[in-house]
């Protein structure tokens, strides 16, 4: 199914990571956010669970095996055209995750992954919704 006008919403799935107080993003290769900042991840394949579609997707993006702790929240990502027909529609998914192995380097749809501290975030013009789950993600991780 094409990803733009679809006919029904993509199920998206992404990964806060957090390592001694930073927190892993990547700079989108492709549309809908080429060029920005984001959280690893990307969408659910047929007959995988949301964990495992996490865990495959921050493997293709960044070359880092994670393992999902939490589950953060449940987002809805609408983008309409300017004749307000929807140009891109996913539901997203987001875990809080931890490293376990690998090496970083952007892959995939990934131009750029690095890791930000809490402050740098400020600077950086993430989507409402994603800046509130790497916050929690933050904080949880802190407890």
């Amino acid at each position: 199914m094409n990803r733009e006008y679809p006919e029904r919403p993509f199920v998206g799935v992404g990964a806060i990571i957090v390592d001694d107080g930073r927190v892993l993003l990547v700079k989108r290769g492709h549309a809908p956010l080429a060029g920005e900042w984001s959280v690893p991840g990307g969408v659910l394949e047929l007959g995988e669970t949301v964990r495992e579609g996490v865990v495959r997707e921050v493997l293709e993006e960044t070359g880092l095996t994670v393992e999902t702790l939490e589950l953060l929240g449940v987002f809805d990502r609408v983008v309409r055209d300017l004749d307000e027909r929807t140009l891109y529609h996913y539901v997203l998914i987001d875990f809080l995750c931890q490293r376990v192995s690998g090496e970083l380097c952007a892959a995939g749809d990934a131009d750029e992954a690095r890791w930000f501290r809490a402050e740098e975030l400020a600077n950086l013009p993430l989507a409402k919704d994603t800046a509130a789950v790497i916050q929690s993600a933050l904080d949880k991780a802190a407890e």
